[in-house]
């Protein structure tokens, strides 16, 4: 997923917008929401989504303590009956983004302070402050050895004394990190891209070459609409889908704790296995394919030397669709969540289509639009979307099993 610091006007239409997409809030919704627009501040996407986890965890992990009435992550947190739950959240929410969102500690502590202005002084608010400080550091405990810090050592492909492009690509080491609900992040390696000679390869190169072009007259309005606003990246982008089930009315704090804290998971571990399978295969991007299509070895991809995509085209390598892999995890998390009640209408706002809001029926329509998006963006190609779909719906269906609930 490319990478992007957003235009602060943007920034605002969003936030403006927020209101509008989080109906029947509560406060682990409104946090969640507060910590999204704080974390889409960092300048890596993956780094930012582990973040969201890791605040998504510490906040259920609080919450539950409190509650008891799912699974623990770590059975390490002496249970707080009569807690002020949003003291937990607050607290939670501000351990966890002081350690790794540092430059935001103003912000951080802003919010913080806010959440806890309703809240009267007294027992419930000081045990409630000392649960939420202990799930952070739990969880930051834990996953500090998730091997985040392993040094990055890619080797760029070269002749000796032949120039490449210099800029290195994003974390070629993130497939090796520890993931949360998977057993390792090749669990679901998909098998190699197809052959270059293929009927896919040759189906899918001449589709991207027309509708990925930064000036198709191929691309209808609302493809360019939607990739558009699919440009944008994860965090921000994502979590007001998520929101919109924790908003069905009837649920209750805890219930939402638990689904964003799964939502977290499944689209963090979605990247570990989507970058574990990007760096095994070092599959060529559109541009350079098209570009050098004559290298190729087939017949029917024309090349065209100076084509270029509808978005600049992200550092890392193409195979499988991250976008993908993201929405999926998510939409199949949502989808164990909703069940077969009543499907909400889902939305969210993008930066990068200038605060724009869209709207899906169905989890599929969503996970289905993001995979479109991408081909018309010019970065990906259809059978990447189809496979980076189809894992995250795998990852996801495994977080959705879940922090069970427990016997009383």
């Amino acid at each position: 997923m490319h990478v992007k610091h957003c235009v602060a006007v943007l920034v605002l239409a969003v936030v403006a917008l927020a209101g509008a997409l989080r109906v029947h809030a509560d406060v682990v919704t409104d946090a969640n929401a507060r910590a999204a627009d704080i974390v889409s501040k960092h300048p890596a996407t993956p780094p930012a989504v582990r973040i969201m986890a890791i605040v998504q965890a510490s906040v259920f992990e609080a919450v539950n303590s409190i509650t008891l009435r799912y699974a623990p992550l770590r059975a390490k947190i002496a249970a707080a009956p009569g807690a002020s739950i949003d003291a937990a959240v607050a607290a939670a929410t501000r351990a966890s983004l002081s350690k790794l969102m540092p430059t935001q500690q103003a912000a951080i502590d802003a919010d913080y302070q806010a959440a806890l202005a309703p809240l009267p002084d007294g027992p419930a608010r000081a045990s409630g402050i000392a649960v939420g400080e202990q799930a952070a550091a739990a969880i930051l405990a834990w996953r500090s050895e998730d091997g985040m810090s392993q040094p990055d050592v890619y080797r760029p492909q070269a002749a000796a004394g032949v120039y490449v492009p210099t800029l290195l690509p994003a974390v070629p080491n993130w497939g090796k990190r520890k993931p949360w609900v998977m057993a390792s992040g090749d669990q679901f390696r998909p098998a190699a891209p197809p052959k270059l000679t293929s009927e896919t390869w040759t189906r899918d190169y001449n589709e991207v070459k027309a509708i990925g072009s930064k000036n198709s007259t191929h691309r209808t309005a609302e493809q360019t609409a939607v990739a558009k606003f699919w440009e944008a990246t994860a965090p921000a982008v994502y979590w007001p889908v998520a929101r919109s089930v924790a908003s069905i009315p009837g649920r209750d704090v805890t219930a939402n704790a638990r689904l964003l804290a799964l939502a977290g998971m499944a689209m963090d571990d979605g990247l570990i296995a989507v970058f574990d399978a990007k760096y095994t295969y070092n599959f060529w991007r559109p541009i350079t394919a098209i570009r050098n299509a004559d290298l190729d070895g087939n017949d029917a991809t024309e090349r065209d030397a100076g084509w270029t995509p509808f978005i600049d085209t992200p550092m890392h390598p193409e195979y499988p669709c991250a976008h993908c892999i993201v929405s999926a995890s998510l939409g199949a998390v949502l989808d164990a969540e909703i069940g077969g009640g009543p499907m909400p209408k889902l939305s969210s706002a993008s930066p990068t289509a200038g605060g724009a809001v869209r709207t899906w029926t169905s989890v599929g329509d969503f996970t289905r639009e993001v995979a479109e998006a991408r081909i018309c963006d010019g970065v990906h190609y259809r059978n990447s979307a189809e496979v980076g779909t189809a894992m995250g719906k795998k990852i996801g269906e495994v977080a959705a099993k879940g922090l069970p609930r427990v016997s009383r």
